[in-house]
């Protein structure tokens, strides 16, 4: 195979804007569907393909998942079905790149993971923030022991989305609350839907990654419903897990989409070891900071870390997410050629998917502290088999 054949599943802002046009440039791949239940969406996703009288453009899920052209399913759909919906393109015998989150349950989780096992088939979550150059930076000093055991890992994502938070049924245009007197027919979409907590893959991806690591027991807290900063959302305002990790870190991750937030900060980390501390930058006016306790250092000092690698490939420049995009599509598309699972695999998928589900499981009950299985086979599963 030197060629993927892709349907295009969910034509929203990011399929529109990123998805489509990076599989047009990418070599490797051909665009030959595209689906979406809003037709009207249909026209806006085929002006963008090359050849648009080759594409195949349906309502129903299904279709693209049966077409004989279609090689692997992109699933940029956002729905509580997003994790049902990739287990079934896999066992309707299609690759599948999905976005995040991978899962809205555990079930989900499992089911995905079976239908890879039984399938043999590639599986990727497009989960980009792990690509960024200061992620290997800060994984390099964990490895190397600078940091010492690292004992707190931070992560949040603060994105103040009200302005898509409701979506015209009909064309598919998305708008905020204060549209809603117009649009009457408006419904709530995926952003408001969703708990927030859901959507931590972003975050607990590159500290996984940093840490080789997973959680093993999360408990969550949530303000409550509907969000106090703009009444007609009926979502929490900040969602908040603590976890623990089989190496012993302890993880604090936040989420938030109602509240308000500057623009263009959405990402915050930090690492605190017994021999040192790095953060990411905390305005868009900040920088970056390291503390090494090994170093004659007074204070946390000012490092030029950035989402950009100083490795990147022409190609990757101007990708999306700090050109991170790109390398998600070239993991997959090897991955597929070479008949094998990415390197960031479906147990690190649902990995970051099952801790943010328990969080919010655990928010609605109490804030009861929950074990995170782990998905990997052993002595108590064999491959394909269900737990």
């Amino acid at each position: 195979m030197d060629e993927i054949r892709v349907g295009v599943v969910g034509l929203g802002p990011r399929a529109l804007g990123t998805w489509i046009p990076l599989l047009a440039r990418i070599p490797g791949y051909r665009i030959t569907a595209v689906c979406d239940r809003i037709e009207a969406l249909h026209q806006a996703a085929l002006s963008r393909v090359g050849d648009p009288t080759s594409v195949h453009a349906y309502s129903d899920y299904d279709d693209v998942f049966q077409d004989p052209t279609v090689d692997a399913v992109a699933l940029t759909i956002r729905s509580r079905d997003q994790g049902r919906l990739a287990a079934r393109a896999l066992e309707a015998g299609k690759h599948v790149h999905a976005e995040v989150p991978a899962a809205y349950s555990v079930d989900d989780c499992w089911r995905l993971v079976l239908a890879v096992e039984r399938s043999g088939l590639t599986y990727q979550l497009a989960e980009q923030t792990r690509y960024w150059g200061f992620v290997d930076a800060w994984r390099g000093l964990v490895s190397s022991g600078r940091l010492g055991h690292v004992t707190l890992a931070e992560g949040q994502y603060f994105h103040h989305y009200t302005e898509g938070m409701f979506q015209d049924p009909r064309s598919g245009e998305l708008m905020g609350p204060d549209s809603i007197p117009d649009h009457p027919d408006a419904v709530p979409t995926w952003a408001q839907q969703m708990p927030p907590i859901h959507y931590l893959p972003h975050e607990l991806s590159p500290m996984l990654r940093i840490l080789d690591d997973r959680v093993t027991e999360v408990v969550g807290m949530s303000t409550g419903s509907p969000s106090a900063a703009n009444p007609r959302i009926a979502q929490a305002d900040m969602q908040v897990a603590l976890m623990r990790t089989g190496k012993g870190t302890i993880l604090r991750m936040a989420a938030s989409f109602a509240q308000p937030h500057p623009p263009g900060n959405w990402h915050w980390y930090q690492l605190i070891g017994t021999g040192g501390r790095v953060e990411w930058s905390r305005t868009n006016r900040d920088r970056p900071k390291v503390w090494l306790a090994d170093a004659q250092m007074h204070d946390l000092a000012d490092v030029d870390w950035r989402y950009e690698r100083t490795d990147a490939p022409v190609e990757a420049r101007g990708s999306g997410h700090g050109d991170a995009d790109y390398y998600t599509h070239i993991s997959f598309r090897d991955a597929v050629f070479a008949g094998r699972q990415p390197p960031f695999d479906i147990y690190q998928a649902v990995d970051t998917a099952a801790p943010a589900v328990l969080a919010a499981q655990s928010m609605a009950a109490g804030s009861g502290l929950l074990e995170v299985p782990d998905f990997r086979p052993g002595p108590a599963r064999a491959v394909g088999q269900a737990p």
